[in-house]
């Protein structure tokens, strides 16, 4: 065992500055990102599905939402409690156990006949599998020593990225070639693989079972309650017009119950249910902002794309996922040049890189027309692929690799967490912006098209005509088709003002990253920040 070569503290594993790396732990640790990969992809997987779903359970279009939606509140829970659980149990039982409730889970997710068994099923999926997100990033923090980081680092960033950039591809054609079914029982056999795995190589840390004791069961429900409600009212509310919906304000409500209450509890308990003293740590505080605004440009774009192929190129599930999967093949055939350039470059200069070109991408996408197909995406995407990579391994980077090793179980849990928040937010806002907006447009638009203007009503004459010739009602149907013409325009021109505000936040970042510290070497155990 590679204990020897190591020091052990509480909490952690100190490497040595350049042991060579145990086999064992190196299978370890390739068998946690598999589980990661799997418990991220599920997030997506689903979403170019739902149609399948719904007609399979007979849901309702309002409820068949929930089947992502409980998956995001039950994982976003999870994810920062990880940190208390892996010290409490140690990483071993808490991955290992996390990977075999997240198979199961998958399993009867395939069984559910309604969709209440669905949600529940799903649910338990989310809040299982995501203990093993921050687990795997903790680890790479602890078990690598620096000078491996520059291949340890792109890995994790490309599972973290690429995972719900091919969600939609990969459940596209499962459900196509199969059936929705599939969408979870594929997680079963290698979902026990990793259990297996894990459980029997993982030797990272010691459970400190004495901490049990003082868990914080207030902190947990208050937690729960606080980012259980605030993703529902990110999730729901611009379906539900934000405040004129009732629900929404009852989930406001308690979103601030729960928030006043977590908070108190964390800075007056001994053992607070998360530790939020990593963000006094100046680099792990901007590295998370940086991670929340990736989370609004890694989701916010897996949302966008196929929202304007599938509302005005009437493309199916199938053909955006083919699509889509520009995005994903570019950060694959990047990771490895980030990885390389980390161990060159300032990380700084990679960001402003990664942030110039992601808004490059998305300043191309502001001159779409309706005609835009897969060789006019291919660049926009290519840059977004490339840029997230360049982004997310110095950002990983700079916001664990200086923290002292009995702190980064709890921050990785945090810093994870900001990506998901990031991604909630960045979809409740685009989406409130793409109805306030096509609104608009259409109001705009409208008032050109009256029966004043020339050239509106030799258009309505000469397409009524086409359709009078197939002796038809010419006169309506030219109208409905003017109007639906409109309506296309009014979403065209706000999927544009949404690109541009993704284009003037993420150039707004290349400054930002001015005022960030060059990471010195990891923090010496121990160490206050």
């Amino acid at each position: 065992m590679a204990a020897t070569a190591t020091v052990r503290n509480a909490g952690g594993v100190v490497p040595a500055a350049d042991q060579p790396m145990d086999t064992k732990r190196v299978i370890a640790f390739f068998a946690m990102v598999f589980g990661m990969f799997m418990s991220i992809l599920d997030i997506q997987i689903v979403s170019a599905s739902l149609a399948e779903i719904q007609a399979g359970l007979g849901a309702g279009a309002d409820e068949i939402a929930w089947v992502q939606t409980s998956y995001l509140i039950a994982e976003v829970i999870m994810i920062p409690l990880s940190g208390v659980l892996a010290r409490i149990l140690s990483t071993r039982v808490l991955f290992a156990m996390s990977a075999a409730g997240f198979t199961m889970a998958s399993a009867l997710a395939a069984t559910a006949t309604n969709i209440e068994q669905m949600i529940v099923y799903r649910a338990i999926q989310g809040f299982i599998g995501g203990g093993m997100i921050p687990s795997v990033f903790a680890a790479a923090f602890t078990i690598f020593p620096p000078s491996k980081r520059n291949i340890v680092s792109p890995i994790i960033g490309l599972v973290a990225t690429l995972a719900p950039t091919i969600g939609p591809t990969i459940g596209g054609y499962i459900s196509h070639a199969m059936s929705w079914h599939w969408l979870f029982l594929i997680n079963v056999i290698p979902g026990i693989l990793v259990t297996a795995v894990t459980w029997s190589l993982i030797d990272f840390d010691e459970p400190e079972l004495s901490l049990f004791k003082k868990f914080d069961w207030w902190g947990l429900a208050s937690m729960a309650l606080f980012l259980g409600t605030l993703e529902y009212v990110l999730e729901e509310g611009n379906g539900k017009d934000w405040f004129n919906d009732e629900h929404i304000v009852l989930g406001t409500i308690a979103m601030v119950i729960g928030a006043v209450v977590f908070f108190y509890r964390v800075f007056r308990v001994d053992f607070p249910v998360v530790d939020l003293r990593a963000f006094t740590n100046r680099n792990f505080a901007f590295g998370s902002l940086f991670s929340f605004v990736m989370g609004v440009g890694l989701y916010g774009l897996t949302y966008l794309y196929p929202l304007y192929l599938g509302r005005i190129r009437g493309y199916d599930s199938l053909m955006i996922g083919e699509t889509m999967f520009v995005s994903g093949a570019a950060m694959f055939m990047t990771a490895p040049v980030a990885g390389a350039l980390s161990s060159r470059l300032d990380p700084r200069v990679m960001m402003m890189i990664g942030f110039g070109g992601f808004s490059a991408g998305t300043l191309l996408m502001t001159g779409m027309t309706a005609e835009w197909d897969f060789y006019e995406l291919l660049l926009p995407q290519i840059l977004r692929g490339c840029s997230l990579m360049l982004c997310m391994v110095p950002i990983n980077n700079i916001a664990l690799g200086t923290l002292p090793p009995e702190r980064i179980k709890n921050a990785s849990g945090l810093f994870n967490l900001t990506r998901n928040l990031g991604g909630a937010v960045g979809l409740a806002i685009i989406n409130t912006m793409l109805t306030q907006r096509s609104d608009e447009h259409y109001a705009r638009l409208s008032e050109h098209i009256t029966w004043s203007n020339p050239a509106a009503l030799n258009w309505l004459n000469s397409v009524g005509g086409n359709y009078d010739t197939y002796g038809l009602d010419g006169a309506s149907a030219a109208v409905k088709k003017l109007s639906g013409l409109v309506t296309q325009q009014s979403w065209l021109l706000s999927f544009i003002d949404v690109f541009m505000g993704l284009t003037v936040l993420f150039f707004s970042l290349i400054f930002l990253t001015l005022l960030i510290k060059r990471p010195a070497a990891a923090a010496p155990a121990g160490s206050g920040h």
